[in-house]
């Protein structure tokens, strides 16, 4: 008979898993009588009885599984939170960094810069989706602009200009200054959640 691996069980099967060989256990089953029964290993089966004798019937709840929050990470908390705030505070380029948007390759560069560790591109991955960034397009203004002033100016020079240019046959051209990278700044960025780059 093929054994179960109660790792593989959900907690709910488990747990009654666990509570099953305990009854067995109660009216004078032996581990490996019980195992047969439950189709467990007879390793897991004194498992189950040392947990019930340790904690009683609390103990056979399923705890968490896997790693604990925090463990085997490469980062330390305060490197975490330097690193969101370059992210949120700074462009590549002005940490003289060859990229235009914040993507997995720039932020694994900029982990090895400030913090000294070498990183795969894909656990890059798992700490911008943990910090809740994601990747956006960019916002298609100026990062410098001020709303309010140009409102102002809007509502109290211009109007001056507008009419004196009417008053005087002129026309009035709008400019723009053109900023040339010689990198590509069509892709996307991380970025917090709904906080364009």
């Amino acid at each position: 008979m093929e054994k179960i691996d109660a790792r593989t069980l959900k907690d709910e099967a488990l747990h009654e898993r666990r509570r099953q060989v305990i009854r067995l256990h109660k009216r004078g089953g032996k581990p490996g009588q019980i195992a047969q029964v439950t189709e467990l290993s007879g390793t897991a089966v004194k498992k189950i009885i040392r947990l019930y004798e340790e904690g009683g019937a609390a103990g056979l709840k399923p705890g968490r599984r896997g790693r604990r929050t925090g463990d085997k990470r490469s980062l330390s908390e305060e490197q975490e939170l330097r690193l969101q705030r370059l992210i949120c505070d700074k462009r590549p380029e002005q940490l003289k960094m060859d990229f235009a948007l914040w993507n997995r390759g720039a932020i694994r560069q900029l982990i090895e810069q400030e913090c000294g560790i070498s990183m795969p591109i894909r656990t890059v991955g798992h700490y911008l989706k943990r910090w809740g960034f994601t990747p956006q397009k960019p916002i298609r203004r100026a990062y410098e602009q001020r709303p309010e002033a140009v409102k102002q100016w809007l509502n109290e020079q211009y109007p001056d200009i507008a009419k004196r240019a009417r008053t005087e046959g002129g026309e009035i051209h709008w400019g723009d200054e053109t900023g040339l990278v010689n990198t590509d700044v069509r892709g996307r960025g991380f970025a917090p959640k709904e906080k364009h780059p």
